[in-house]
């Protein structure tokens, strides 16, 4: 067994070797512009609409509503912004929620600079949204409901189905990001009545520098980038060939071994919390709602346990992540975590544990023992 084991699968995944192996020949051998008229263009351009099938395959939708940039951050402000811009003669009016992503926060902060209204929902003690707090928030001139699928920190899923029944019946643009969801839960864009969809690459075993968007055909959204024609204008620039077809086959992967990744996940989750709870019991506080979760994470807090502290300490063993920032010996707590309504010290004693698909048992039987080591040292 490597060490440290890795258990911050949230945070990012490495490169499936299988994915890596299909980009290689377009790191040298296959280097055309897609936009060129001779072959070994028109096979690079071949490879992306290959590599969009495959997006849109995961998630259900045709591959002409697929569309590549460069992460979720970038996906997040063209589905934001461009509705919004796109729409403002009908409203200027944006419901999201209180624990979504900076990806989502900022870009609604500088939406409400731009002059637009944004209502932030509030969640309950898991996280969760209530679906008749949304269908109240609307109003005449709401544009745009943004609401994430599943929480990044905590692994709550959103109610997203019935959040998109009311924004159909309202005539309401909906997207939701999907960048810790997919590959992990159904991400099926027509069960979710969703208009626009985020996908992170490098979350689901694809590599860094890659996201998609699906936009759903007939959806009014204005692009943020000008240049020539490429992604139907959407995202004009040139292709980021290389690691379009690594989204495309990382895509592909995830849909084959979708039952047994997602099984895989969950079981090894279990494994660490049941670990945790026999060892130190009473002390070890699960945030969320597991029932309904994100089958790979695992939001837990260590009673008279500071998460840096933890994380620090077992950081050449373990890899894991905390629920707070902590900048100059001051400790600011998570946003999510306030929302739920955590108390500072049960927050600042938060960490987010999040396995991956090839997570094995030895691992987690390590993370465990050196886990509840260090927690017996640290109090």
């Amino acid at each position: 067994m490597e060490k440290p084991v890795y258990l911050d699968y949230n945070a990012t995944t490495p490169t499936d070797t299988k994915v890596a192996a299909e980009m290689l020949p377009y790191l040298q051998a296959h280097f055309g512009n897609p936009s060129s008229s001779y072959l070994i263009g028109k096979q690079n351009k071949e490879a992306v609409e290959r590599a969009r099938a495959q997006v849109a395959e995961l998630i259900n939708c045709q591959p002409e509503e697929i569309f590549f940039t460069s992460c979720a951050t970038e996906s997040n402000n063209l589905a934001i912004k461009g509705i919004a811009w796109a729409n403002s003669d009908k409203g200027r009016h944006v419901i999201t929620s209180s624990i979504e992503h900076p990806a989502v926060t900022e870009v609604c902060k500088y939406l409400s600079l731009q002059g637009f209204d944004i209502t932030y929902l509030p969640v309950n003690q898991y996280g969760r949204i209530d679906p008749e707090d949304v269908e109240n928030a609307i109003r005449k001139d709401t544009i745009l409901i943004s609401i994430m699928h599943a929480n990044n920190e905590i692994g709550t899923i959103q109610p997203i189905l019935e959040i998109g029944e009311i924004a159909r019946k309202n005539k309401i643009a909906f997207h939701t990001d999907a960048s810790q969801s997919v590959g992990k839960i159904e991400t099926n864009v027509d069960k979710l009545k969703v208009d626009l969809l985020t996908i992170a690459g490098h979350k689901l075993y694809a590599p860094k520098g890659i996201g998609a968007l699906y936009i759903r055909k007939g959806t009014r959204i204005e692009n943020l980038i000008h240049g020539a024609g490429q992604e139907k204008g959407i995202r004009p620039g040139t292709e980021n060939v290389i690691h379009t077809i690594g989204l495309g086959k990382a895509c592909e992967v995830a849909l084959r071994d979708f039952k047994q990744n997602r099984h895989n996940m969950q079981a090894s989750r279990d494994r660490l919390l049941d670990g945790l709870v026999s060892k130190i019991g009473s002390r070890v506080y699960v945030n969320g709602d597991l029932a309904n979760c994100l089958p790979n994470t695992l939001s837990v807090a260590f009673e008279k346990v500071s998460a840096h502290a933890l994380a620090s300490f077992i950081s050449s063993e373990v890899l894991i992540s905390t629920g707070s920032a902590c900048h100059s010996g001051e400790t600011t707590i998570s946003s999510v975590l306030q929302a739920m309504g955590l108390d500072f010290r049960m927050a600042a004693a938060t960490v987010r544990i999040s396995t991956g698909k090839h997570t094995n048992i030895e691992e987690i039987d390590f993370a465990v023992e050196t886990i509840v080591d260090a927690v017996k040292k640290l109090t």
